[in-house]
């Protein structure tokens, strides 16, 4: 998988939103990302997906790992923190013992990480909560030491010990918790909400359940624009050309796509940016509703 720095800026109203790349590139086989989508589909809408989302010599899904960085009302909010440095994750290859820099790369880009105001986690899974913490001395601290931390709280009991650590079936799930969720508990700086959040004027959290219990979305509105941070309600484009079909991460299929198909009509009727955590590419686009299903309207930025 290619290492760049991509850094990219647009804004949404009064809303500026920074684009930081840490990898990108072919990731998995598409057909085990997406297994609902047979490989008819992906050879069907072959036009929309290749080279940048799929390539289809190798059967594979072109991913990025990233974060974005959203100014809004004088604040800094941080949304999702990528895989981390280091983490033991033994069930997961691409997230086991990596060496990834995104403080390094927030600076690189003009964002102090000590000037954080707030993280954003979309939902609690490892690539997307690893740079919540940084080693400090043999032990796991804050990486971002005045931000609040906000957790979606379905996800914070489904993965914490208070489920089990989702049930026990998988020991990443455990140890990414113990490591990129618990320190920021004791730390004081976690703030687990349900059924929606009010970030600032222009930014709400608003449930999205189905890839995880406590899956949600991170909504822009200002001077009459929108985006909408949807996590990993869609990892590929594929999922808005077939919205019915889940990753094989969804926790809950039927209402992962019950869910997005709700965020895509929305984000339709609104005129709105969706903003997949994992969209290589310019990572940003305009959907279109058509005949029941969606379009790819436009890639922006």
């Amino acid at each position: 998988m290619e290492d760049e720095q991509d850094v990219r800026t647009f804004v949404v109203g009064d809303v500026e939103v920074l684009r930081i790349v840490e990898r990108q590139g072919p990731l998995v086989p598409a057909r085990r990302l997406v297994p609902d989508c047979g490989a008819e589909v992906w050879r069907e809408h072959a036009g929309e997906l290749a080279p940048r989302y799929w390539e289809p010599d190798r059967d594979m899904a072109v991913l990025a790992v990233q974060t974005w960085v959203v100014r809004s009302g004088g604040r800094t909010v941080l949304v999702d923190t990528g895989v981390g440095r280091d983490r033991e994750r033994p069930g997961s290859p691409l997230f086991h013992r990596q060496p990834g820099d995104l403080p390094g790369r927030l600076r690189r880009a003009g964002v102090d990480p000590a000037e954080v105001d707030v993280v954003v986690n979309t939902h609690i899974h490892g690539d997307h909560v690893g740079w919540n913490t940084h080693d400090e001395n043999g032990e796991w601290a804050p990486t971002f030491p005045r931000a609040t931390y906000l957790l979606p709280a379905p996800d914070d009991r489904y993965f914490g010990p208070e489920g089990g650590y989702a049930g026990g079936a998988r020991v990443d799930d455990r140890l990414l918790y113990e490591d990129s969720i618990a320190p920021v508990h004791r730390a004081g700086q976690a703030v687990v909400w349900e059924d929606g959040y009010r970030v600032d004027e222009h930014l709400r959290l608003e449930p999205a359940p189905g890839h995880t219990p406590g899956s949600s979305v991170l909504r822009i509105s200002s001077r009459g624009e929108h985006a909408v941070f949807v996590g990993d309600v869609l990892h590929s484009p594929v999922q808005i050309l077939r919205p019915g079909c889940n990753s094989c991460f969804c926790l809950d299929p039927r209402q992962a796509a019950s869910t997005r198909r709700r965020v895509l009509q929305r984000a339709s009727d609104e005129g709105a940016l969706v903003i997949p955590a994992h969209f290589s590419g310019t990572g940003v686009v305009e959907v279109g509703a058509e005949n029941g299903g969606f379009t790819l309207r436009r890639w922006a930025v």
